[in-house]
Protein backbone atom coordinates (compact mmCIF):
# COMPACT_ATOMS: atom_id res chain seq x y z
CA UNK A 1 0.00 0.00 0.00
CA UNK A 2 1.27 3.44 -0.92
CA UNK A 3 1.44 6.31 1.56
CA UNK A 4 -1.78 8.29 0.93
CA UNK A 5 -1.81 11.88 -0.27
CA UNK A 6 -2.04 14.51 2.45
CA UNK A 7 -5.25 16.36 3.25
CA UNK A 8 -3.71 19.12 5.36
CA UNK A 9 -0.68 20.03 7.47
CA UNK A 10 -0.93 17.13 9.95
CA UNK A 11 -1.14 14.35 7.39
CA UNK A 12 1.43 16.18 5.23
CA UNK A 13 3.86 16.16 8.16
CA UNK A 14 3.38 12.42 8.75
CA UNK A 15 3.69 11.72 5.02
CA UNK A 16 6.94 13.66 4.79
CA UNK A 17 8.44 11.70 7.66
CA UNK A 18 7.40 8.40 6.08
CA UNK A 19 8.83 9.21 2.64
CA UNK A 20 12.11 10.44 4.10
CA UNK A 21 11.65 14.21 4.02
CA UNK A 22 12.54 16.21 7.14
CA UNK A 23 9.40 18.32 7.80
CA UNK A 24 10.69 20.03 10.93
CA UNK A 25 8.43 20.38 13.96
CA UNK A 26 4.97 18.85 13.80
CA UNK A 27 2.07 21.32 13.44
CA UNK A 28 -0.33 22.00 16.29
CA UNK A 29 -3.23 19.61 16.73
CA UNK A 30 -6.65 21.33 16.66
CA UNK A 31 -8.57 21.32 19.92
CA UNK A 32 -11.96 20.62 18.39
CA UNK A 33 -13.68 19.07 15.37
CA UNK A 34 -11.27 16.12 15.36
CA UNK A 35 -13.89 13.54 14.42
CA UNK A 36 -14.87 15.48 11.31
CA UNK A 37 -11.36 16.70 10.48
CA UNK A 38 -10.08 14.74 7.47
CA UNK A 39 -6.51 15.93 7.98
CA UNK A 40 -6.37 14.91 11.65
CA UNK A 41 -8.09 11.55 11.11
CA UNK A 42 -5.90 10.66 8.12
CA UNK A 43 -2.77 11.60 10.08
CA UNK A 44 -3.91 9.42 12.99
CA UNK A 45 -4.78 6.54 10.65
CA UNK A 46 -1.31 6.71 9.08
CA UNK A 47 0.39 6.55 12.48
CA UNK A 48 -1.71 3.50 13.40
CA UNK A 49 -1.21 1.75 10.08
CA UNK A 50 2.49 1.48 10.83
CA UNK A 51 1.51 -1.11 13.49
CA UNK A 52 -0.57 -3.14 11.01
CA UNK A 53 0.53 -3.64 7.38
CA UNK A 54 2.74 -0.57 6.96
CA UNK A 55 3.40 1.13 3.63
CA UNK A 56 5.42 0.25 0.55
CA UNK A 57 8.93 1.72 0.55
CA UNK A 58 8.62 2.89 4.17
CA UNK A 59 11.13 1.49 6.63
CA UNK A 60 9.69 -0.78 9.34
CA UNK A 61 11.63 1.39 11.80
CA UNK A 62 9.08 4.16 11.18
CA UNK A 63 6.72 2.26 13.48
CA UNK A 64 8.74 3.59 16.43
CA UNK A 65 9.70 7.03 15.12
CA UNK A 66 9.57 9.25 18.20
CA UNK A 67 8.19 12.25 16.34
CA UNK A 68 5.32 10.22 14.87
CA UNK A 69 4.57 8.66 18.25
CA UNK A 70 4.50 12.09 19.89
CA UNK A 71 2.06 13.42 17.29
CA UNK A 72 -0.06 10.30 17.62
CA UNK A 73 -0.30 10.85 21.36
CA UNK A 74 -1.48 14.43 20.86
CA UNK A 75 -4.07 13.34 18.30
CA UNK A 76 -5.27 10.55 20.60
CA UNK A 77 -5.57 12.91 23.54
CA UNK A 78 -7.76 15.32 21.58
CA UNK A 79 -9.82 12.49 20.11
CA UNK A 80 -10.43 10.82 23.48
CA UNK A 81 -11.35 14.15 25.11
CA UNK A 82 -13.90 14.80 22.38
CA UNK A 83 -15.41 11.32 22.65
CA UNK A 84 -15.66 11.49 26.43
CA UNK A 85 -17.36 14.87 26.20
CA UNK A 86 -19.93 13.75 23.63
CA UNK A 87 -20.84 10.56 25.53
CA UNK A 88 -20.79 12.03 29.06
CA UNK A 89 -24.51 12.80 29.15
CA UNK A 90 -25.69 9.53 27.59
CA UNK A 91 -28.25 7.56 29.57
CA UNK A 92 -27.08 4.10 30.60
CA UNK A 93 -29.53 1.38 31.75
CA UNK A 94 -29.39 0.82 35.50
CA UNK A 95 -28.37 -2.80 35.90
CA UNK A 96 -25.65 -4.34 38.00
CA UNK A 97 -24.88 -6.91 35.29
CA UNK A 98 -22.64 -5.12 32.81
CA UNK A 99 -23.37 -7.74 30.15
CA UNK A 100 -27.09 -6.99 30.34
CA UNK A 101 -26.39 -3.25 30.26
CA UNK A 102 -24.42 -3.67 27.04
CA UNK A 103 -27.14 -5.75 25.40
CA UNK A 104 -29.79 -3.24 26.54
CA UNK A 105 -27.76 -0.39 25.03
CA UNK A 106 -27.53 -2.24 21.74
CA UNK A 107 -31.23 -3.05 21.78
CA UNK A 108 -32.22 0.55 22.48
CA UNK A 109 -30.06 2.05 19.73
CA UNK A 110 -32.36 4.25 17.65
CA UNK A 111 -30.05 6.23 15.38
CA UNK A 112 -30.38 6.52 11.59
CA UNK A 113 -30.25 3.16 9.81
CA UNK A 114 -27.95 2.92 6.83
CA UNK A 115 -28.82 -0.79 6.55
CA UNK A 116 -32.52 -0.04 6.11
CA UNK A 117 -31.72 2.40 3.31
CA UNK A 118 -29.51 -0.18 1.62
CA UNK A 119 -32.21 -2.83 1.94
CA UNK A 120 -35.07 -0.78 0.57
CA UNK A 121 -34.04 1.83 -1.97
CA UNK A 122 -30.29 2.39 -2.30
CA UNK A 123 -28.97 2.45 -5.84
CA UNK A 124 -26.21 0.22 -7.20
CA UNK A 125 -23.77 3.14 -7.01
CA UNK A 126 -24.73 3.83 -3.40
CA UNK A 127 -24.27 0.18 -2.47
CA UNK A 128 -20.85 0.18 -4.13
CA UNK A 129 -19.99 3.39 -2.29
CA UNK A 130 -20.93 1.73 0.99
CA UNK A 131 -18.89 -1.39 0.24
CA UNK A 132 -15.78 0.56 -0.75
CA UNK A 133 -15.91 2.99 2.20
CA UNK A 134 -16.46 0.24 4.74
CA UNK A 135 -13.53 -1.73 3.32
CA UNK A 136 -11.31 0.55 5.44
CA UNK A 137 -12.86 -1.11 8.49
CA UNK A 138 -13.86 -4.56 7.27
CA UNK A 139 -10.55 -5.55 5.67
CA UNK A 140 -9.00 -4.90 9.06
CA UNK A 141 -12.01 -6.55 10.74
CA UNK A 142 -11.05 -7.80 14.21
CA UNK A 143 -7.30 -7.12 14.09
CA UNK A 144 -7.42 -4.19 16.55
CA UNK A 145 -9.07 -6.34 19.20
CA UNK A 146 -6.35 -8.99 18.90
CA UNK A 147 -3.92 -6.51 20.44
CA UNK A 148 -6.02 -6.70 23.62
CA UNK A 149 -5.52 -10.45 24.10
CA UNK A 150 -2.19 -9.97 25.85
CA UNK A 151 -3.83 -7.47 28.20
CA UNK A 152 -6.48 -9.83 29.52
CA UNK A 153 -6.36 -12.84 31.80
CA UNK A 154 -8.51 -15.74 32.85
CA UNK A 155 -12.01 -16.28 31.49
CA UNK A 156 -12.12 -13.01 29.54
CA UNK A 157 -8.91 -13.91 27.69
CA UNK A 158 -10.23 -17.37 26.81
CA UNK A 159 -13.53 -15.94 25.54
CA UNK A 160 -11.82 -13.33 23.37
CA UNK A 161 -9.49 -15.98 21.90
CA UNK A 162 -12.54 -18.13 21.13
CA UNK A 163 -14.30 -15.25 19.40
CA UNK A 164 -11.20 -14.25 17.43
CA UNK A 165 -10.71 -17.83 16.24
CA UNK A 166 -14.15 -17.60 14.66
CA UNK A 167 -13.40 -14.14 13.19
CA UNK A 168 -10.26 -15.57 11.65
CA UNK A 169 -12.09 -18.37 9.90
CA UNK A 170 -12.02 -21.18 12.44
CA UNK A 171 -8.79 -22.55 10.98
CA UNK A 172 -9.89 -22.09 7.34
CA UNK A 173 -8.07 -19.23 5.57
CA UNK A 174 -10.86 -18.85 3.02
CA UNK A 175 -13.36 -18.20 5.81
CA UNK A 176 -11.43 -15.31 7.34
CA UNK A 177 -14.06 -12.62 7.71
CA UNK A 178 -11.72 -10.11 6.10
CA UNK A 179 -11.20 -12.56 3.22
CA UNK A 180 -14.98 -12.87 2.81
CA UNK A 181 -15.21 -9.10 2.57
CA UNK A 182 -12.43 -9.02 -0.03
CA UNK A 183 -14.41 -11.64 -1.95
CA UNK A 184 -17.49 -9.41 -1.73
CA UNK A 185 -15.55 -6.43 -3.11
CA UNK A 186 -14.16 -8.48 -5.98
CA UNK A 187 -17.58 -9.89 -6.89
CA UNK A 188 -19.03 -6.37 -6.82
CA UNK A 189 -16.41 -5.16 -9.30
CA UNK A 190 -14.43 -3.28 -6.65
CA UNK A 191 -10.78 -3.43 -5.65
CA UNK A 192 -10.28 -6.06 -2.90
CA UNK A 193 -6.79 -4.90 -1.93
CA UNK A 194 -6.23 -3.77 1.65
CA UNK A 195 -6.27 0.04 1.80
CA UNK A 196 -7.36 0.43 -1.83
CA UNK A 197 -9.94 3.10 -0.99
CA UNK A 198 -8.07 5.08 1.62
CA UNK A 199 -7.86 8.11 -0.69
CA UNK A 200 -11.67 8.20 -0.86
CA UNK A 201 -12.32 7.51 2.83
CA UNK A 202 -14.27 10.24 4.60
CA UNK A 203 -13.22 11.72 7.94
CA UNK A 204 -15.97 9.78 9.71
CA UNK A 205 -14.97 6.49 8.06
CA UNK A 206 -11.40 7.07 9.19
CA UNK A 207 -12.57 7.99 12.70
CA UNK A 208 -14.63 4.80 12.96
CA UNK A 209 -11.55 2.63 12.44
CA UNK A 210 -9.18 4.91 14.35
CA UNK A 211 -11.22 4.66 17.52
CA UNK A 212 -10.80 0.86 17.51
CA UNK A 213 -7.03 1.22 17.18
CA UNK A 214 -6.85 3.92 19.86
CA UNK A 215 -8.69 1.74 22.36
CA UNK A 216 -6.67 -1.37 21.50
CA UNK A 217 -3.22 0.22 21.47
CA UNK A 218 -3.58 1.86 24.89
CA UNK A 219 -3.58 -0.71 27.69
CA UNK A 220 -5.49 1.61 30.04
CA UNK A 221 -8.35 1.61 27.48
CA UNK A 222 -8.65 -2.17 27.20
CA UNK A 223 -12.07 -1.98 28.84
CA UNK A 224 -13.24 0.56 26.26
CA UNK A 225 -11.96 -1.71 23.49
CA UNK A 226 -14.08 -4.62 24.70
CA UNK A 227 -17.12 -2.42 25.33
CA UNK A 228 -16.82 -1.15 21.76
CA UNK A 229 -16.51 -4.73 20.51
CA UNK A 230 -19.63 -5.75 22.44
CA UNK A 231 -21.77 -3.12 20.71
CA UNK A 232 -20.09 -3.74 17.36
CA UNK A 233 -21.16 -7.39 17.56
CA UNK A 234 -24.56 -6.81 19.16
CA UNK A 235 -25.68 -4.32 16.49
CA UNK A 236 -24.43 -6.29 13.49
CA UNK A 237 -26.76 -9.23 12.89
CA UNK A 238 -29.95 -7.40 11.81
CA UNK A 239 -28.13 -4.78 9.68
CA UNK A 240 -26.22 -7.55 7.90
CA UNK A 241 -29.51 -9.31 7.10
CA UNK A 242 -30.92 -6.08 5.70
CA UNK A 243 -27.82 -5.34 3.62
CA UNK A 244 -27.89 -8.88 2.21
CA UNK A 245 -31.49 -8.35 1.14
CA UNK A 246 -30.55 -5.05 -0.44
CA UNK A 247 -27.75 -6.71 -2.37
CA UNK A 248 -30.19 -9.36 -3.57
CA UNK A 249 -32.71 -6.68 -4.59
CA UNK A 250 -30.05 -4.93 -6.66
CA UNK A 251 -28.93 -8.15 -8.35
CA UNK A 252 -25.49 -8.48 -6.78
CA UNK A 253 -24.09 -12.03 -6.96
CA UNK A 254 -24.10 -14.44 -4.05
CA UNK A 255 -20.38 -13.95 -3.44
CA UNK A 256 -21.10 -10.36 -2.41
CA UNK A 257 -23.81 -11.43 0.02
CA UNK A 258 -21.74 -14.23 1.62
CA UNK A 259 -19.92 -11.90 4.01
CA UNK A 260 -23.15 -10.40 5.32
CA UNK A 261 -24.95 -13.75 5.49
CA UNK A 262 -22.08 -15.13 7.58
CA UNK A 263 -22.52 -12.34 10.11
CA UNK A 264 -26.27 -12.78 10.50
CA UNK A 265 -25.75 -15.96 12.50
CA UNK A 266 -22.20 -15.46 13.80
CA UNK A 267 -22.80 -12.09 15.43
CA UNK A 268 -26.03 -13.24 17.07
CA UNK A 269 -23.82 -15.65 19.04
CA UNK A 270 -20.85 -13.29 19.39
CA UNK A 271 -22.88 -10.56 21.09
CA UNK A 272 -23.49 -12.76 24.14
CA UNK A 273 -19.88 -13.98 24.23
CA UNK A 274 -18.53 -10.41 24.26
CA UNK A 275 -21.14 -8.95 26.62
CA UNK A 276 -21.07 -11.66 29.26
CA UNK A 277 -18.00 -13.85 28.82
CA UNK A 278 -15.56 -11.06 27.97
CA UNK A 279 -16.89 -7.80 29.41
CA UNK A 280 -18.74 -9.41 32.29
CA UNK A 281 -15.69 -11.41 33.33
CA UNK A 282 -13.39 -8.40 32.91
CA UNK A 283 -15.51 -6.27 35.21
CA UNK A 284 -15.93 -9.08 37.72
CA UNK A 285 -12.14 -9.38 37.92
CA UNK A 286 -11.46 -5.63 37.74
CA UNK A 287 -14.53 -3.60 38.80
CA UNK A 288 -12.76 -0.33 38.00
CA UNK A 289 -13.00 -1.19 34.29
CA UNK A 290 -16.81 -0.91 34.25
CA UNK A 291 -16.90 2.78 33.36
CA UNK A 292 -14.45 2.33 30.50
CA UNK A 293 -16.38 -0.68 29.17
CA UNK A 294 -19.51 1.47 29.03
CA UNK A 295 -17.55 4.37 27.54
CA UNK A 296 -16.38 2.15 24.69
CA UNK A 297 -19.94 0.93 24.13
CA UNK A 298 -21.32 4.48 23.96
CA UNK A 299 -18.54 5.52 21.59
CA UNK A 300 -19.42 2.68 19.24
CA UNK A 301 -23.07 3.76 19.18
CA UNK A 302 -22.01 7.38 18.61
CA UNK A 303 -19.68 6.48 15.75
CA UNK A 304 -22.34 4.28 14.14
CA UNK A 305 -24.72 7.24 14.11
CA UNK A 306 -22.06 9.51 12.58
CA UNK A 307 -21.24 6.95 9.89
CA UNK A 308 -24.91 6.52 8.97
CA UNK A 309 -25.47 10.28 8.82
CA UNK A 310 -22.35 10.69 6.70
CA UNK A 311 -23.61 8.23 4.08
CA UNK A 312 -27.22 9.42 4.09
CA UNK A 313 -26.35 13.12 3.88
CA UNK A 314 -23.91 12.52 1.04
CA UNK A 315 -26.38 10.40 -0.91
CA UNK A 316 -29.26 12.82 -0.36
CA UNK A 317 -27.03 15.69 -1.42
CA UNK A 318 -26.11 13.84 -4.61
CA UNK A 319 -29.80 13.23 -5.33
CA UNK A 320 -30.58 16.94 -4.90
CA UNK A 321 -27.77 17.90 -7.28
CA UNK A 322 -28.93 15.33 -9.83
CA UNK A 323 -32.50 16.62 -9.73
Amino acid sequence: MQVPHARGPLSAWVRDVLVGVDPGHAPDVPEDALTGNEDAQLALWMTYELHYRGFDDVSPDAEWDLGILALRRQLERRFEEQLRAVTASAEVPLDTDVGEVLLDLAQSADGPSIALRLQRDATVDQMRDYLSQRSIVQLKESDPHSFVLGRLDGAAKVALAELQYDEYGGGRPGRLHAALYAQALRAAGLDPQYGAYIEQASAVTLASVNVMSMFAFNRRLRGASMGHLAIFEATSSLPCRRISRGLERLGFPEDVRAYFDEHVEADAVHEHVVAHDICGCMVAAEPDLRDDVLFGALVCLHMDDLVACDFLQRWDSDLQVAS
